[in-house]
């Protein structure tokens, strides 16, 4: 995956389980962090958006666990957004061990636009992060 946006993070202890591994609900957190974030490079602030009425939400989350962080470890998100339909949108994601380069999660967030009235739409806001991600493939 060609990353458009790459974040530095490292593992809280609490953020690990008994097991002493990060516990896995909390990678949807690093990786909506990272999409914040991104969404907030190119302009566009998630709690901005929601205040002007601009629901963007997750629709589905395929999330496969390839090795465990444990507490220290120091990581990156990479994110790259493209456009899946015409109403859908997808974040392409993955988490990096930075000490050895393993990846230790990869991912596909696919969200929407909710409108007013509950009904699915792709923002106008995203259209020119869209039409950017595409004319990079």
């Amino acid at each position: 995956m060609k990353p458009t946006y790459q974040l530095s993070l490292s593992v809280r202890d609490y953020e690990c389980d008994m097991q002493g591994v990060v516990n896995n609900a909390v990678y949807q957190h690093y990786l909506e962090h990272a999409r914040h974030e991104f969404l907030k490079l190119h302009g566009l602030d998630f709690a901005a958006l929601t205040r002007a009425g601009i629901q963007l939400v997750v629709t589905r989350a395929e999330l496969d666990y390839r090795a465990s962080l444990t507490s220290g470890d120091h990581f990156t998100v990479s994110t790259r957004l493209e456009q899946e339909s015409r109403l859908r949108f997808v974040f392409q994601q993955s988490i990096t061990r930075d000490r050895d380069g393993k990846t230790m999660l990869d991912a596909l967030i696919t969200g929407t636009g909710v409108n007013a009235q509950g009904k699915p739409y792709l923002p106008e806001q995203l259209l020119p992060l869209l039409q950017a991600s595409t004319a990079r493939t």
